[in-house]
C-alpha cells in the first residue's frame, strides 16, 4: 500500500509535550511521546500496544532519569528506551529483557510545527523517494514569519480538499469579497508541469483577481499563483500581488488522510510583509476555510474520481487543467486512499 509509505502530519509539534499522546494514521493507533536527550527532545511515534500484554502505552508516562527518558507502561510497568527495546520489568527487576522485548516503533519527523509519520520505509519502485516529508522553503527562511493554523476535520477525501486548494476557478462564488469577485471571474490556469514519481506537479503563471488576497490587504489586485504539489496529499502555494505590493504571501496544505472519505488538514502560513498579527492570520485562513467546509463536504462522490472505479462521471472545462493533471498524478502512483 503506496499511502503507508509516505510521510503524513498526524499531530501539532506542541502537543507533544511531558506525557504520551494518542493518534491514529491510516487506521494504525499510535502513541506519540518525546525523549529528552542531550541533542534535543526528539519525538517518537509507536504502536500504542505494550508488546507485553497489549495495553495502550499512551495511557502510561514519561519518565526521566539517571537512565535516560523511558516510556512506561500503565500495566505492569514495563520501561521501554528512545529505540523501543525493554530496558526495565519492575516484577523482575535482574531479569534483561531480549531484544524481541520491544514496542514496535515507526520513523517519526517534526517539520513545519508538525508531527510527521511513516508506517512503512519507502520503495525505490515509488521513484524518486522522500527521505523526508515534504519541505515548505519560506517556513525555514527566518525573513519570513510563519503560523500554523488548524486542525480542521472535514468529511470528505483528502483528495477533494488538494484539488480544492489548488482551485482558483472557485474564488469567485465560494469566497466572493475576499479571495474573488463574480465579475472578474476569469482566470489564468498558467503552466502545468508533471514530474515524475513523488515528484507531483509544478503550476507556475497562474493569476486571478482578488478583493482580498491576504488579511492586511485593503484592495483588489491581480495575483500572480505558484503551486507545487510535493506529495499525493499536500500542496503549497506562492503569491504575490502587483509590482510593488511589500506582501509576499505562502501557504501549505498538509492533510492526514483519516479514511477514505474524511481526513483532518493544517495550513502553514507564512508571510512577509504582513502587519496582521498571527491571531488575525489565523482567523483569515478560519473564515476562508469556513466559507469552503460546506461545498467541499457536499461534493459527492466524497472520493476523488480519477477515472478508475468513479460511480458517475466528472466533466472538466478549460480552468481545470491543475485538477486533471492532479488526478493524471494520483492515478500514476497508484493512490487508491479517497480516490475513486
Amino acid at each position: 500500500m503506496i499511502e503507508q509509505q509516505l510521510w503524513h502530519p498526524v499531530m501539532a509539534s506542541n502537543l507533544v509535550r511531558d506525557t504520551p499522546v494518542a493518534c491514529s494514521l491510516l487506521g494504525q493507533a499510535l502513541v506519540l511521546w518525546r525523549e529528552h536527550a542531550h541533542d534535543g527532545h526528539r519525538v517518537h511515534a509507536w504502536a500504542d500496544r505494550c508488546p507485553h500484554r497489549g495495553a495502550k502505552l499512551s495511557m502510561g508516562r514519561v519518565l526521566i532519569g539517571l537512565h535516560g527518558t523511558r516510556l512506561e507502561c500503565p500495566y505492569h510497568g514495563w520501561q521501554f528506551g528512545g529505540a523501543g527495546g525493554c530496558q526495565h520489568v519492575p516484577a523482575a527487576p535482574d531479569f534483561v529483557p531480549p531484544a524481541s522485548h520491544r514496542a514496535v516503533a515507526f520513523e517519526a519527523r517534526e517539520r513545519h510545527g508538525l508531527v510527521w509519520v511513516r508506517l512503512q520505509p519507502a520503495s525505490q519502485a515509488l521513484g524518486h523517494v522522500q527521505i523526508e516529508p515534504p519541505a515548505f522553503e519560506p517556513a525555514e527562511d527566518s525573513a519570513w514569519r510563519t503560523v500554523l493554523c488548524g486542525p480542521y476535520e472535514l468529511n470528505t477525501s483528502a483528495p477533494r480538499l488538494v484539488e480544492n486548494f489548488l482551485d482558483l476557478s472557485h474564488f469567485g462564488f465560494v469566497h466572493e469579497g475576499w479571495l474573488g469577485e463574480r465579475g472578474h471571474a476569469q482566470v489564468q490556469t498558467g503552466v502545468v508541469d508533471e514530474g515524475a514519481g513523488l515528484a507531483g506537479l509544478v503550476v507556475r503563471d497562474a493569476r486571478a483577481w482578488q478583493p482580498r488576497a491576504y488579511a492586511g490587504a485593503d484592495e483588489g489586485a491581480w495575483i500572480a499563483y505558484r503551486y507545487d504539489v510535493p506529495h499525493p496529499f499536500a500542496a503549497i502555494l506562492r503569491k504575490d500581488a502587483t509590482e510593488g505590493d511589500p506582501v509576499s504571501n505562502a501557504i501549505a496544505l498538509f492533510i492526514r488522510p483519516d479514511g477514505h472519505e474524511i481526513c483532518t488538514a493544517w495550513f502553514v502560513m507564512s508571510t512577509q510583509g504582513d502587519t496582521s498579527t498571527d491571531q488575525e492570520l489565523i482567523a483569515f485562513q478560519d473564515a476562508v476555510f469556513a466559507q469552503d467546509r460546506p461545498v467541499v463536504e457536499s461534493q459527492t462522490p466524497r472520493a476523488l474520481p480519477v477515472g478508475r472505479t468513479a460511480p458517475v462521471a466528472e466533466v472538466h472545462g478549460p480552468a481545470d487543467r491543475v485538477s486533471s493533471a492532479y488526478r493524471r498524478y494520483l492515478n500514476r502512483l497508484g493512490i487508491a486512499l479517497g480516490t475513486c
